[in-house]
């Protein structure tokens, strides 16, 4: 078993910046890929990033390339997600989760999921 809990999220203007953090508890943290996905309301759930176990590759929807950093630290059993020039559209439930080395951008990969943590972008 895997227990993540994300934290980080909030209320902030268009073009601000947010950190999510998410802390992994249980079996060995870093033998997992780690990704972050969105859901806002009456949407279906997507992917945002995600990290390989030793950070070397990572993973980046095309709508938040280039504004969207995830970064892990093992020692620490957590995994990052900095999130700059905020948008409106970035509004949603971020959740991590922890998965397999393969099919990286998919749900179906992922097999442990945190709560969620709320990220409103006002115009």
């Amino acid at each position: 078993q895997v227990q993540l809990v994300e934290s980080g999220g909030g209320l902030v203007q268009a073009g601000g910046s947010l950190r999510l953090s998410c802390a992994a508890s249980g079996r060995t943290f870093s033998n997992y890929v780690m990704g972050w996905f969105r859901q806002a309301p009456g949407k279906e759930r997507e992917f945002v990033a995600a990290i390989r176990w030793n950070g070397d590759s990572t993973y980046y929807a095309d709508s938040v390339k280039g504004r969207f950093t995830i970064s892990r630290d093992n020692a620490k059993n957590t995994v990052y997600l900095q999130m700059n020039s905020l948008k409106p559209e970035d509004t949603a439930s971020y959740y991590c989760a922890s998965g397999g080395p393969v099919r990286i951008r998919s749900g179906d990969n992922y097999v442990y999921w945190g709560q969620g943590t709320q990220v409103t972008v006002s115009s």
